[in-house]
């Protein structure tokens, strides 16, 4: 390229154009310094952008799951909780219905077991009602229904826990007034008791099913921000070598480009 020609500088637009490419590779370079993020755009990387996006949704979801399952386990120790008062009352009443069967006691004493035992199937029903979550009851024998415990439309796990007021359980109706009464009344109130039992069964093992699902969730949401992190975040010990590279080679750029420009002055020379 000839130096004595003066309306095309090619030597200035060529250093003109490897500066304005430096510059914009270390724009790049400072947005992902600046937001720790080494795809900022689509353009940058589309197949990445879109696999990031991706591994965004399902960790969102997987975490949304997390939160299912923490809240399902709560209302099952709710649940629990009443079940095992009710429990605890039903033992006391098998102790009351097993003192009213012995032949030593009087008339008078029956009843006023009776009565005490009375006071104690209303706390049964009470327990009952009084145990819910969100305005919702739980151990009425209404609740069943399926937690969201995954991310996917098939990931749950269904519900259902027993009526256990004293009508559900069949001792509503014992009398203690009697020895004979009272005897029997042993037989109902173990069998209730035999089903509470059952219900806190049910329970532990919904608990337990959960407990995996937590520590499987745990690790699929880790696991998913790890492979996101992989392929979305900025190394910054990388991103600032490169940026301290371009910028070396930004003020050679800028040399070279003013050099570029001075070099057609060598045609003064020619008219002087």
């Amino acid at each position: 390229m000839s130096v004595t020609k003066i309306n095309a500088n090619i030597q200035a637009l060529e250093s003109l154009t490897t500066l304005n490419r430096i510059n914009s590779k270390i724009s790049v370079h400072q947005m992902r310094l600046s937001t720790g993020k080494k795809i900022n755009s689509t353009e940058e990387d589309p197949a990445g952008y879109q696999l990031a996006q991706g591994l965004i949704s399902r960790r969102r979801g997987l975490d949304v799951a997390l939160q299912n399952v923490s809240n399902a386990q709560n209302i099952l120790n709710v649940a629990e909780g009443g079940y095992q008062n009710q429990l605890d009352i039903l033992q006391t009443i098998k102790e009351k219905a097993t003192q009213a069967a012995d032949y030593s006691l009087s008339s008078s004493q029956r009843t006023a077991i009776n009565d005490q035992v009375t006071a104690l199937l209303n706390e049964v029903d009470a327990i009952q009602t009084e145990t819910t979550f969100n305005d919702q009851k739980l151990i009425d024998g209404s609740y069943s229904g399926a937690f969201q415990t995954g991310e996917g439309a098939d990931d749950n796990l269904s519900v259902t826990l027993a009526d256990s007021d004293s009508a559900a359980l069949s001792i509503n109706s014992i009398n203690l007034t009697t020895a004979s009464g009272a005897s029997a009344a042993i037989s109902t109130v173990s069998t209730a008791i035999d089903t509470l039992a059952s219900n806190l069964q049910a329970i532990g093992e919904y608990k337990a099913r959960l407990s995996s699902k937590e520590q499987t969730l745990s690790v699929a949401s880790t696991n998913t921000e790890a492979v996101r992190s992989s392929v979305e975040d900025a190394d910054y010990a990388k991103e600032q070598m490169e940026l301290m590279k371009l910028q070396i080679m930004q003020q050679t750029a800028v040399s070279s480009f003013a050099q570029a420009n001075s070099s057609p002055q060598v045609v003064l020379s020619l008219v002087a």
